[in-house]
């Protein structure tokens, strides 16, 4: 059984590195254009940080707010499948479940799923949430406070922050094959979107990997079916043609010996 307290370091290493990038997007969302209240707004709210970098990029690159808005939509989406495995490794009571669903977001994820117990997983998203939603909030606010100081924000890079986090933490998650080329074929389209489309329409055009990747899967999977189908035919008849000519030689054998006997 893992102790508590080692749950609660991993917990504790992934909210403070995470929560800190929470000042890239405050810088990036400031220089985006957004108000001081429009930003802190998004991180009291919003709370996921693909989102929210998706959102204030796609802005600042001049794209139109509802294709933004869009895309860092369908981003968020894909906390609502991780609230559905949450749901029940937590199995938290009624009255939380709405407080904690806001909490529930790629590190929090990453750090409650591996927990051999329930009470370890339910430290570490406690610890998890906690801790990032806190910091993260503070250095938004810390960010955007800070932006004019920093001058132009895009030589700084700090844009890239988050994005490295959460690759950081996605890649280990990626063991299969399929998830594997899934997640290269998205980078593809992202990339080669970039300059031929509004901001903010590559993120949801690379969407249409994941079925893309799953038709081809499926389509393999149904050839080597048929294919292997075919072969156990095959050998299923060849044993019984040989299993026919073993028995006819036997007959034949027995009853030449039955009349050279006569």
């Amino acid at each position: 059984m893992k102790p508590d307290a080692a749950v609660v370091r991993d917990a504790l290493g992934v909210g403070i590195a995470v929560g800190l990038s929470g000042f890239a997007f405050g810088v990036t969302s400031a220089g985006s254009g957004l108000s001081l209240l429009q930003t802190c707004a998004l991180s009291l709210a919003v709370f996921t940080g693909a989102s929210q970098f998706a959102l204030v990029g796609a802005l600042a690159a001049g794209g139109n707010p509802y294709t933004a808005a869009a895309g860092a939509f369908f981003l968020g989406v894909r906390n609502s499948f991780y609230g559905l495995r949450l749901s029940q490794l937590l199995a938290l009571p009624r009255a939380l479940r709405p407080l904690a669903a806001q909490w529930v977001i790629d590190e929090t994820t990453a750090v409650t799923l591996p927990q051999p117990t329930r009470r370890a997983a339910r430290i570490g998203f406690a610890v998890t949430g906690l801790t990032l939603y806190v910091l993260w909030n503070l250095t938004t606010l810390l960010g955007a406070l800070g932006a004019e100081a920093l001058g132009d924000t895009d030589t700084w890079g700090l844009d890239a922050a988050s994005p490295a986090v959460f690759l950081a933490l996605l890649a280990p998650m990626l063991k299969s094959t399929t998830e594997r080329v899934t997640a290269a074929l998205a980078v593809l389209l992202a990339l080669g979107l970039l300059p031929v489309v509004p901001a903010g329409v590559p993120v949801l055009l690379s969407a249409l990997a994941a079925p893309v990747v799953l038709f081809l899967s499926g389509r393999m999977k149904g050839t080597g079916g048929e294919t292997a189908t075919g072969e156990k035919h095959a050998e299923k008849h060849t044993q019984t043609s040989t299993q026919t000519s073993t028995q006819t030689s036997t007959q034949t054998s027995t009853q030449t010996s039955t009349e050279e006997d006569r």
